[in-house]
């Protein structure tokens, strides 16, 4: 019967599968992996002609010089070779990389191809240099320097609160520092080197370890990571001085009359600057030219001010006048 033909047909197919034939399979898998490793022995042997990846390795003083860019690790070339020895050089199994001896460092930044081949040939363990197919093999190295900067602050940069004042001078302990680094970095650092106080209105003397920051960490090393820095913020003291004001292109035959006086110079000094101040320097103008005829004011000016004197201000800020016929 064909339905009894067909079902000997597929047992006799899945016969092998069965429990009862595992090492049937066994025999099967055996025969694969020999047949599999003959045959890669046999093509190991065989000679070839392939680009591979080769490492290379830069020979320089590093107490003189230092790469200021990674340096390349390998290059491409083009080798004859037995299958064994090609396997092993793309796995970079044990393989002495080629070391390159460059005349001319820091100036020479680069390097063609076929400039390494004497490098490369000498370390090919069993296999033929064709060709470097690396065109160029670009660095850059630069003398390694060690200098000392006198380390400071930017006193512009010291935000003071209203009615405070920073006073010098500044304490920075320690009073230098010594990079270690490459030249041209260096020569990029400002002489002094400033440090960064904190960006807020300061009402009290400051005293606190400042960071070193700048650029260039992984190349450049520093012997101190921070220095305490120490500077005073005193508070001004308020003053006031009633002046007489300069009269400038006022018309003739008239006498002034100031409605809202009297004019008032405001302004702030240092407590130890008291007794040194000469308060009736300050000289005050109200100049006619910028007369507003609709209020009858004149925004006064300050032409000159006392020594030791800060944040000045003029009261009041428009003067209101009237002219009286003489």
């Amino acid at each position: 019967m064909p339905f009894n033909k067909t079902k000997h047909a597929l047992l006799w197919l899945l016969r092998p599968f069965s429990p009862k034939q595992k090492q049937y399979w066994r025999v099967v898998l055996l025969c694969f992996f020999t047949a599999a490793t003959f045959w890669l022995l046999n093509a190991l042997n065989k000679s070839y002609t392939a680009q591979v990846s080769y490492p290379i390795r830069f020979k320089y003083d590093p107490q003189a010089l230092v790469p200021v860019k990674p340096l390349p690790e390998v290059v491409m070339i083009s080798v004859t070779g037995k299958g064994w020895k090609l396997l092993r050089k793309n796995l970079l199994f044990n393989v002495k990389p080629a070391e390159l001896s460059i005349r001319g460092l820091p100036h020479v930044k680069r390097l063609p191809g076929h400039a390494l081949r004497p490098a490369i040939a000498n370390v090919l363990d069993g296999l033929a240099l064709n060709f470097v197919v690396t065109d160029t093999v670009s660095f850059d190295f630069d003398r390694l320097l060690t200098r000392k900067f006198p380390l400071a602050i930017d006193t512009t940069q010291v935000i003071a609160a209203p009615g405070f004042q920073f006073v010098g001078p500044v304490k920075v302990r320690p009073d230098s520092v010594t990079f270690t680094g490459p030249e041209q970095i260096l020569n990029q650092f400002p002489n002094p080197f400033l440090l960064s106080v904190p960006n807020r209105s300061l009402k009290a003397p400051f005293k606190a370890e400042v960071p070193l920051v700048y650029d260039y960490t992984s190349l450049v090393q520093a012997d101190v990571s921070e220095a305490e820095v120490e500077f005073s913020i005193v508070a001004l003291e308020r003053r006031e001085v009633v002046v007489q004001p300069t009269l400038q292109n006022f018309p003739a035959g008239y006498r002034l009359r100031v409605m809202n006086g009297p004019l008032v110079v405001q302004y702030a000094c240092l407590p130890k600057s008291r007794e040194l101040l000469q308060p009736e320097l300050f000289q005050v103008a109200l100049d006619f030219r910028q007369f507003n005829a609709a209020d009858s004011t004149i925004a006064p000016t300050l032409l000159q001010k006392a020594p030791l004197t800060k944040q000045i201000s003029l009261l009041p800020a428009r003067v209101k006048i009237s002219l009286i016929p003489q």
